[in-house]
Parts: C-alpha cells; sequence; structure tokens
C-alpha cells in the first residue's frame, strides 16, 4: 500500500511539470512551486535518469530547490527534440528512477562569533543551540551562491535567526552558518551575512578531487560537535590535501 501510494505520489509530481526555455541554450524543468522532501525527492530521480542514460547535446544540469536547469549545445539538439527526451523521462515508471542518498557527517567547532547572538535571539543558552543544531539531520537541498556552498533544508525553528543586516567581508572557509531557517557551510572564503555559530575543518570543495564538492543534492547531512584541539588536529592533517 505504501508503495503504491508513494508511486501515485511520484507520478502526480511529474505530471504537473512544467518545461519553459531559458535563451536558446537551456530549459528549465519545474517540479513545484514550494520546497519539500518530496520535490526534491524527484528532482535526484529525474537527474539520476540523466546519468544513467546521457543525452547527446547535454552540456550539464543545475538542481535547485523546486527546478532543474538544463544547459545544452542548439547545434546538436534542437529544443523541441530536448523537450521530447525530458518528457519520455518524465513518463518513466517510479522504479526506473533510482538515486543514491549518501549520509554524511561534519564534524563542527562551535567557537562561532555569531553563537551567542543566536543563543540570545532565541532566548537560550548557547549550549541549548549546539544540541538542537547538532542533534538535527539535514537535506541538502541545492548547492550553490559559491562553489560547493550546500543549502540544508530540516533547520529546528527554534534555533532559526535573521541573515546579519549588514554581511562581513569576509567569512573564512568551514563556517558554519545560520540564516532564517537555513543552515550551510561556506567552503571558501567569501562575503556573507549568515549568523556563524561554528566551523569545520574539511575541505567542502577541492578541485584536485574527481568530485570537488564533498556533498551533492540529496546528502543526508548531521553535524558533530568536536573541540577546539580536536579542531585543530583536523585542521592540521588536512591542510594542503
Amino acid at each position: 500500500m505504501g508503495g503504491s501510494h508513494e508511486q501515485s505520489l511520484t507520478m502526480a509530481l511529474f505530471n504537473t511539470l512544467k518545461y519553459y526555455p531559458m535563451g536558446d541554450q537551456a530549459i528549465v524543468l519545474s517540479f513545484a512551486d514550494t520546497i519539500s522532501e518530496k520535490v526534491n525527492r524527484q528532482i535526484r530521480q529525474f537527474t539520476a535518469r540523466i546519468d544513467q542514460c546521457p543525452m547527446p547535446g547535454i552540456i550539464e544540469y543545475v538542481p535547485a530547490y523546486t527546478t532543474i536547469t538544463i544547459y545544452y549545445d542548439p547545434l546538436i539538439i534542437g529544443y523541441q527534440e530536448m523537450l521530447a527526451a525530458l518528457k519520455m523521462i518524465a513518463e518513466e515508471s517510479p522504479e526506473q528512477l533510482e538515486y543514491k542518498a549518501v549520509r554524511k557527517e561534519i564534524p563542527v567547532c562551535y567557537n562561532g562569533p555569531d553563537l551567542a547572538y543566536v543563543a540570545q535571539y532565541n532566548d537560550m543558552s548557547e549550549e541549548e543551540v549546539i544540541r538542537i543544531h547538532s542533534e538535527t539531520e539535514y537535506l541538502v537541498h541545492m548547492i550553490g551562491f559559491v562553489p560547493g556552498f550546500p543549502y540544508l533544508g530540516g533547520l529546528d525553528s527554534r534555533i532559526a535567526t535573521p541573515r546579519k543586516e549588514v554581511p562581513r567581508l569576509k567569512i573564512e572557509a568551514g563556517a558554519v552558518g545560520i540564516a532564517g531557517e537555513q543552515t550551510g557551510v561556506y567552503p571558501i572564503a567569501t562575503p556573507g551575512g549568515w549568523q556563524i555559530i561554528g566551523h569545520t575543518a574539511l575541505k567542502l570543495f577541492d578541485l584536485t578531487k574527481p568530485n570537488p564538492s564533498l556533498l551533492e543534492v540529496g546528502d543526508r547531512v548531521r553535524f558533530v560537535p568536536i573541540t577546539y584541539d580536536v579542531f585543530i588536529q583536523l585542521k592540521s592533517e588536512n591542510h594542503g590535501n
């Protein structure tokens, strides 16, 4: 019964797919108007099928919260041909659209400069913020803003905190932040307005690796609290790797 119900939900979502041209070299697939885990699952299933059966002319695809943007070479494949191929994928049964979900842990030293503010804003102790933030399992909805930056859904509303009114000119790589009801990790040094509550020594983006981004859309993430001494040790081990 559960499988049949999930299949009907899957097909219902695919039946509501909307297609929009974006210039003459891209097409946007819109799955829904609101963010949800169901929509995220559909996007992963769809991109998994594209990976399984690559179509000539596709340059890359970019999954987002509720859409996939597919860039293609119009000299190899035309818009109507691309549209027809994508609609064929949408008509396949859910069993044929497989994807892998990976669980990953990120060690975090909760020493961020905004930890006290997040605690004060939500009328709780810093220890409570750390406990709530690290007890939650998050879903990677999309990668964006800068290469490797994960937008994580599932933040407990008890520690939701608005962005800073004045963004910092530089936030160092590995900074773990909160913005509204989202949490994420800065993969590289960049300006930003998220409330920084901690740091990780892991490299979230490394061009020397075949897959530069540590996290991918659909991954499940947990943050593991570590001491400052362990953070320094991991940072030393990862430096230059």
